[in-house]
C-alpha cells in the first residue's frame, strides 16, 4: 500500500502560520457565515486533505529512485502546500487546479495499481475521484476544503445546528452555482453579461436584497419599539457636549441596563438596587463619560457625566465589590453577597434597570441619559411567544442557571423577544416572495423542497430562507440581555465571547436598525460576504447522523475532528440558536428541526450530569468513541489514511482509549 505524504513528512511551520493568521481573518471567512465553536482552521483542513491523498514520492521509485530525487520531488509538493495554506488562495483556481491534479494523478497511479481488484469498476474508476466524509462535521472546515479540492463532500453530526451550517456551505451553493439572481432589482440590470454570476454569487445577491427587504419590513412593524431620542435643552444644562445637538432627534444604538436586586438593608427593602459592573460609558483619552447614580430620599436615578469622574475607581467598579457576584447596596453600602443575589433571582426577585443611552452622530457615540419614554417602552412590549425551553446543563457553561434563568425566554429583554419574533416569521413571508420572483426568473416550478433533491422556485425559496435564518442566528448572539458594553472601544459585545452562556450583570441592548454593533443589516453582510465565494466545487450533502452507526463513510476519504471529552457542550449550548431556527425552519426542514430541543443523550462528551457521574461518563464517552472510530475503519477506502484531530484532556483517558484502539481496529487502517 502506498504511502502518503502525509505519512512521512509536512511543511508544519507555513501550515501552523497559515492557521494562525486565520484567527485575524474575518472579511468573508467561513466562521463568519454562523457561530459554531471550536473550529478548524481552514489552511490545516486543506493541507492535511491534500496532503492525505497524495501519494509520497517514496511511494514511487520507479520515478524518484533515488532518496534525493524523493526528497526534491517532496520539496515541490511543499511549496505547493504554501501556496495552498494561504488564505489569498482560497479561491485561487490556477492553486486550487494545481492542487487537484496533484490528487488526480496520485488517484490515477492507485487506479492503475488495482486495476485487476475484483471491484476496480467501482473502487478505482480514474475518472472519478472518491468522495469525502466527516462523521463529525461540527463548522465544516473539513467537508468545504474537501469540496473545494474537487471532491464530493459528506458531511454529518448529530447536532442539528451544525447540520444547518454545513448545508449552507457544502450543499446549498452548489445546486444553484453560475445562476444569476431573481430578484426584481437584479433582473432589471442589462450590464452584466450573461455567465455573470459565479458560483454562489447570484444567490448572495439575493440573501442581501431579500434580507434587506426583511429589515425595511420590520422597521415598520416594530420601528416604534426603537425610536430616536430627541436631545432637549434640559439635557443640554450641564452637558456642553450635548449642546450642538439640541433639537436634534439621533439613532440610539444601545441601550445599557443593570440588573437589580432588593436591597437587603430592611430600611430600603422596597428599593430595586442596581449590580452594576462599572459605571464608565467610554475610557477613551479625551472622550470619558460615565453614569453617576444620585441617591434622591429613598430613592435613586442615573444621570450621564462626562469627563473623568472625580472618583475614577469607584466610577470603574460601579456597584461592585469583588469578582464574581458580589455587590454593595447603592443606598446603604450593605453588602450584596452571591448566595443573596441567587437567592433574589431565584425568587423571581431579579430585575433590570436602565442606566443610559447611547447615540449615534457624526462626531461619534454620544451618551445621553435615560427618559422616561425609553423606561416605559420596554414594560409596555408584550411578545407574543416565548421560547419556554429549559436551560439543560451544567453551570461550569451556562452561568445564568444559578440566578433563576432557567429558560431561554429569560435570555432576552420582551423588546429584543419580539425583534426575534418579528424577523423570524419574516422568513417565512419573504420565501413566498422569492417563490414568485424565481418562478418569474424561469425556474422550474416542479413543487420540491430542498430536502427532496428540487432545484426550482420551491428548493430556492428554501435556500434563501436557511441562509436568512442563519443571518437571524448571528443577531441571536446580539440581540440577547447577555451582552456587555466594552468602554475602552465605546462598543457592545456579542454574548459568545467563549464557549459558555455566562451571567452578566450589566448588558446592552442593540438596535435592530441603527448602523452599529448588531444590526440586521451588518449581520447579514457577514453572510452574504462568505456566501459569494462559495460554490466552486462539487456536489455536497450534509446530514444529522450519529457517528455510532453512520454508514455514509463507506469508500470515501475520511478526515474527522471529533468531540475532545469534555472540553464543550455543544448541544447545551446550541440549544441557544436552535430554538429559534427551529420556529424559521421547521416547515423547510421539518426532519432536521423534529425535536424541542438539540438531541444530547446520544452526544459523545464525557459530561457527569447525564451520565450519573464522572465514571459512567467517561465509560459512555470511551464506548461511544470507540463505536464511531470502528464505524469508520469499517468502512472507509482502504487506500488512504484516515486523519483525526484529537486531544484528550485526561492522560488517563489516552491511553485508555488508545488501548481499545490497538484491540479493536483493524491495524490495516493507518490513522493520523
Amino acid at each position: 500500500m502506498k504511502k502518503k505524504l502525509i505519512e512521512v513528512a509536512l511543511p508544519l511551520e507555513a501550515i501552523n502560520t497559515a492557521s494562525a493568521r486565520e484567527k485575524s481573518i474575518r472579511h468573508g471567512h467561513p466562521s463568519t457565515l454562523h457561530l459554531w465553536w471550536a473550529r478548524r482552521p481552514l489552511a490545516a483542513a486543506r493541507a492535511v486533505i491534500f496532503a492525505q491523498m497524495v501519494d509520497d514520492p517514496s511511494s514511487h521509485p520507479e520515478l524518484f529512485p533515488t532518496e534525493e530525487d524523493q526528497e526534491r520531488e517532496r520539496q515541490r509538493l511543499f511549496r505547493l502546500i504554501e501556496d495552498l495554506v494561504q488564505w489569498e488562495n482560497t479561491t485561487n483556481k490556477e492553486v486550487l487546479n494545481r492542487a487537484r491534479e496533484e490528487i488526480r494523478k496520485s488517484w490515477r497511479a492507485t487506479c492503475e495499481e488495482n486495476k485487476d481488484h475484483p471491484q476496480a469498476a467501482e473502487l478505482f474508476n480514474p475518472d472519478k475521484l472518491p468522495a469525502f466524509h466527516d462523521p463529525f462535521a461540527g463548522g465544516g472546515s473539513l467537508p468545504l476544503e474537501a469540496q473545494r479540492l474537487g471532491l464530493e463532500a459528506y458531511a454529518s453530526d448529530l447536532n442539528p445546528v451544525a447540520v444547518l451550517i454545513n448545508k449552507a456551505m457544502i450543499e446549498i451553493p452548489p445546486k444553484f452555482a453560475n445562476m444569476p439572481p431573481v430578484n426584481p432589482e437584479s433582473r432589471k440590470q442589462k450590464d452584466i453579461a450573461p455567465g455573470g454570476w459565479k458560483g454562489a454569487q447570484g444567490l448572495a445577491e439575493d440573501v442581501r436584497y431579500y434580507g434587506q427587504w426583511m429589515r425595511d419590513e420590520a422597521e415598520k412593524r416594530i420601528g416604534h419599539l426603537y425610536p430616536k431620542i430627541e436631545v432637549t435643552e434640559e439635557m443640554a444644562k450641564d452637558r456642553p457636549d450635548l449642546k450642538p445637538y439640541i433639537g436634534q432627534k439621533l439613532t440610539v444604538i444601545a441601550w445599557l441596563w443593570a440588573r437589580t436586586v432588593k436591597s437587603p438593608n430592611p430600611a430600603f427593602s422596597h428599593v430595586d438596587v442596581p449590580l452594576a459592573s462599572t459605571f464608565m460609558l467610554s475610557t477613551k483619552t479625551g472622550k470619558e463619560a460615565y453614569v453617576e447614580p444620585i441617591i434622591e430620599g429613598n430613592s435613586y436615578r442615573f444621570t450621564v457625566k462626562v469627563g473623568k469622574p472625580r472618583n475614577i475607581e469607584a466610577a470603574k467598579n460601579g456597584t461592585k465589590l469583588a469578582r464574581g457576584a458580589n455587590f454593595k447596596c447603592i443606598m446603604s453600602e450593605a453588602p450584596l453577597k452571591g448566595d443573596y443575589i441567587k437567592a433574589e433571582g431565584v425568587a423571581g426577585r431579579m430585575s433590570t434597570r436602565m442606566m443610559a443611552i447611547v447615540a449615534e452622530s457624526n462626531a461619534g457615540r454620544v451618551y445621553i441619559p435615560v427618559t422616561k419614554e425609553m423606561e416605559s417602552i420596554e414594560t409596555q412590549a408584550s411578545p407574543e411567544w416565548k421560547p419556554e425551553v429549559i436551560i439543560s446543563g451544567s453551570t461550569q457553561y451556562l452561568g445564568v442557571k444559578p440566578y433563576g434563568m432557567e429558560q431561554f425566554s429569560q435570555l432576552f429583554t420582551n423588546r429584543q423577544l419580539i425583534s426575534l419574533i418579528t424577523f423570524s416569521d419574516l422568513v417565512e413571508e419573504v420565501r413566498e416572495k422569492v417563490h414568485h420572483d424565481a418562478l418569474a426568473a424561469g425556474l422550474l416550478d416542479d413543487n420540491r423542497s430542498l430536502i427532496t433533491g428540487g432545484i426550482g422556485a420551491t428548493a430556492y425559496e428554501n435556500a434563501i430562507g436557511v441562509y436568512l435564518t442563519l443571518g437571524l442566528g448571528k443577531c441571536t448572539d446580539y440581540w440577547n440581555n447577555l451582552c456587555t458594553w466594552a468602554p475602552h472601544g465605546e462598543y457592545m459585545g456579542h454574548l459568545f465571547t467563549r464557549q459558555a452562556i455566562p451571567m452578566t450583570w450589566d448588558f446592552t441592548e442593540a438596535n435592530p436598525f441603527s448602523s452599529s454593533s448588531g444590526n440586521w443589516e451588518g449581520m447579514l453582510v457577514w453572510t452574504v460576504r462568505v456566501l459569494r465565494s462559495l460554490g466552486m466545487g462539487q456536489i455536497g450533502l450534509s446530514s444529522q447522523l450519529d457517528a455510532q452507526n453512520q454508514v455514509t463513510s463507506c469508500q470515501k476519504v475520511v478526515s474527522t475532528d471529533p468531540p475532545y471529552y469534555d472540553n464543550v457542550p455543544y448541544a447545551d449550548l446550541s440549544d441557544f440558536f436552535y430554538v429559534w431556527m427551529r420556529r424559521s425552519l421547521k416547515v423547510v426542514l421539518p426532519d432536521l428541526f423534529a425535536t424541542l430541543t438539540v438531541p444530547k443523550a446520544e452526544e459523545l462528551v464525557a459530561f457527569a450530569y447525564r451520565h450519573g457521574g464522572k465514571v459512567k461518563a467517561e465509560e459512555f464517552f470511551l464506548n461511544g468513541m470507540t463505536q464511531a472510530m470502528q464505524r469508520i475503519m469499517e468502512q472507509v477506502h482502504s487506500t488512504f489514511p484516515v486523519t483525526i484531530y484529537y486531544a484528550f484532556k485526561q492522560s488517563e483517558s489516552n491511553s485508555e482509549m488508545g488501548d481499545r484502539k490497538s484491540t479493536r481496529l483493524n491495524s490495516s487502517h493507518r490513522i493520523r
